[in-house]
């Protein structure tokens, strides 16, 4: 495993309820690939392996399900008004970090693709990267 400052941790228990588990689902193009990006690059571990058209990774109490942008799973049916879901936008998870230039730094030099540099908000230092899929995750750093 890589020196990261993310620590893997272990999936919510089979006994894991709403009030202490988020779940967010991401539409992505590949879910191998997005299992793997998580597992590998952001301390998530996999909680459910239903590839290749769906899984579930878990960090802590957040679980995100990656369901594939085309198949038969529920995530990837049109909208009654023809609109499909796929994967990007805006809205997006936020993982704290400890030292957000070192985050960054190791997450470059791996090929990870950042959407801005870093920027300086309200409540500390932020930078977004993308998924293999194109979706958001936010690196924060409070001051």
């Amino acid at each position: 495993m890589s020196t990261s400052m993310f620590s893997a941790q272990p999936a919510p228990s089979s006994n894991a309820t709403a009030e202490n588990t988020v779940t967010v689902r991401y539409i992505v193009k590949d879910v191998p690939e997005s299992a793997e990006f998580y597992s590998k690059h952001l301390g998530f571990t996999i909680a459910l392996d239903a590839r290749p058209g769906f899984a579930v990774v878990a960090r802590g109490p957040l679980r995100l399900a990656l369901s594939g942008s085309a198949g038969p799973g529920g995530g990837s049916r049109p909208m009654p008004d023809g609109r499909r879901p796929e994967p990007g936008g805006w809205n997006r998870i936020q993982i704290a970090v400890d030292d957000l230039a070192s985050e960054v730094e190791r997450l470059r030099a791996v090929g990870v693709r950042f959407r801005n540099e870093t920027v300086k908000g309200n409540g500390g230092l932020q930078i977004l990267l993308d998924d293999p899929s194109g979706n958001p995750i936010e690196l924060f750093q409070a001051y």
